[in-house]
């Protein structure tokens, strides 16, 4: 219970903060879908809610690595660990506690990923979307042009407190460039409509100047240039299409993507699409040795060939002595045909395989979210039976070299997965060996330094590493001695 509470309370500590590290990473990486949008506190809280879901499977295997470490390594220091194992305590019965809860939390941790994890990761998405196409929040700045309204770049001069704009410039691209308007005006003023889809801009004493060159030679098919239309107004009100409201994108849409869906789902649609691709191969083939089987046109599946050609000569026939036999006019005939035949093949298998080639992608994506969800709970299995026996190894407690032995093989470890998930999108390694190759790695260094700690080994203790260093040099320099006396005593 004693070993339970401390590390219960690590791990907390350790998870929380692993959760605001990963989080703000995650901020980082979409600071441009949330700046500048006006967006409210409620919809900023619903992302921050989702984007904490969908970092938990990176922040727990790091937690159960820094707080096993932590904990560990501060018993060893402690000498409590050296007290236990005196008193007749192993160190897997040590363990025991520790190891229920840590698969425990593991078992969480998949059920976690197969239920939870879908649902936000839809909605997280889902709500990214919809504030990539919410148009940013209306804030013309002063002295200086503004370019988030499509087709417009807008000058303003100053502005009152009443939020009236003064000597106004506006560059009207939306017409293309090569029918741009310039419009400078006195004062301004720049409002919403009703529905929040539109922009009014009320211009008040200015002038316009538009480029006819094109249009001028379009309605008149002339070819002579007049260079441009210039307007006088006391008055102009321009409607701008600019959406500013927060409209939500549809989840449904999301819903047959990979990352919604959870095992079963993925199963059943692994072996759906398998099985719509298997058929369609099976279909592609069939068709192409039908239609054309080395070369010879068939019918119904039949080969057909001149009648008076017997059996016994198709079958014994020499296509050297029927090369021979035709004139130099027919060879190049008969090879610009194989060329032109080989050609329309090797064009109909690039086709078929660019229509299995989206199933296949589509197969391996949700093989890869299929691995990843054991992977995850297997990952907080390793990474405990890793930190703890490197704590009672190391007998360093605290927040110093815990935390960078724990980044350092967390860097490690995602190194290895990230590679290893590569290679199974792009089809290089099968998903199974992509997805597990961390574990592969990394479980055979948990046994290694569990064996180690239960066996009292100084892996790391300086002292003992110059001693065997010592001991290497000795025996290095016995045979040597060895071998250069032989030398001299083969001259003699």
């Amino acid at each position: 219970m004693y070993l339970l509470k401390n590390f219960l309370g690590v791990f907390l500590a350790t998870f929380f903060i692993a959760i605001f590290i990963l989080l703000m990473q995650f901020m980082w990486m979409h600071v441009n879908d949330l700046v500048g949008k006006g967006i409210g506190i409620a919809v900023l809280s619903e992302f921050f809610i989702y984007a904490t879901a969908s970092v938990v499977p990176l922040a727990l295997p790091l937690a159960i690595l820094l707080s096993s470490l932590i904990t560990f390594g501060n018993l060893a220091e402690k000498f409590e660990l050296t007290a236990m194992k005196a008193s007749g305590i192993s160190l897997f019965r040590i363990l025991r506690p520790l190891a229920i809860a840590v698969t425990i939390l593991s078992i969480g941790a998949f059920f976690f990923s197969n239920n939870v994890l879908p649902k936000s990761q839809m909605k997280l998405w889902a709500l990214i979307f919809s504030l990539r196409q919410k148009s940013p929040e209306l804030d013309i700045p002063v002295g200086e042009f503004y370019d988030e309204i499509s087709g417009y770049h807008i000058y303003v001069h100053n502005k009152t407190p009443q939020g009236e704009l003064l000597n106004i410039m506006i560059y009207d691209y939306s017409g293309g460039f090569e029918n741009a308007k310039v419009m400078v005006a006195d004062t301004g003023r720049l409002t919403a409509s009703a529905d929040r889809q539109y922009l009014e801009l009320d211009l008040v004493q200015g002038e316009m100047f538009e480029n006819l060159n094109k249009k001028q030679q379009k309605a008149t098919g002339s070819t002579k240039s007049i260079p441009y239309r210039r307007e006088t107004f006391t008055h102009k009100r321009l409607i701008i299409d600019f959406a500013t409201d927060f409209n939500r994108f549809d989840e449904s849409i999301l819903e047959d993507q990979h990352v919604s869906k959870n095992v079963a789902q993925l199963t059943y649609s692994i072996d759906s699409v398998q099985a719509v691709s298997e058929k369609r191969c099976a279909e592609q083939s069939a068709k192409l040795i039908e239609e054309h089987y080395f070369s010879r046109e068939t019918k119904t599946g039949a080969v057909v060939v001149p009648e008076h050609i017997t059996d016994e000569e198709r079958r014994t026939h020499d296509l050297d002595k029927l090369w021979s036999t035709l004139t130099l006019a027919k060879q190049q005939q008969a090879l610009s045909l194989a060329q032109e035949k080989a050609r329309n093949y090797r064009d109909q298998i690039e086709y078929n395989a660019i229509l299995l080639d989206d199933a296949n992608r589509y197969i391996r994506k949700h093989e890869i979210e299929l691995y990843r969800k054991f992977t995850l709970a297997f990952a907080c299995l390793i990474f405990f039976f890793i930190g703890a026996p490197l704590g009672a190894i190391i007998r360093k407690g605290g927040l110093g070299a815990p935390v960078v032995i724990s980044v350092i093989l967390f860097i490690i470890y995602y190194i290895i997965d990230n590679t290893g998930y590569k290679m199974a999108r792009e089809a290089l390694w099968p998903c199974w060996a992509g997805m597990w190759l961390s574990s592969f790695v990394l479980l055979p260094t948990g046994i290694f330094l569990t064996y180690k700690a239960a066996t009292d080994s100084p892996l790391f203790n300086p002292e003992a590493w110059a001693i065997g260093w010592k001991r290497l040099k000795d025996k290095i320099r016995t045979y040597a001695d060895q071998y250069n006396r032989r030398g001299i005593t083969g001259l003699s």
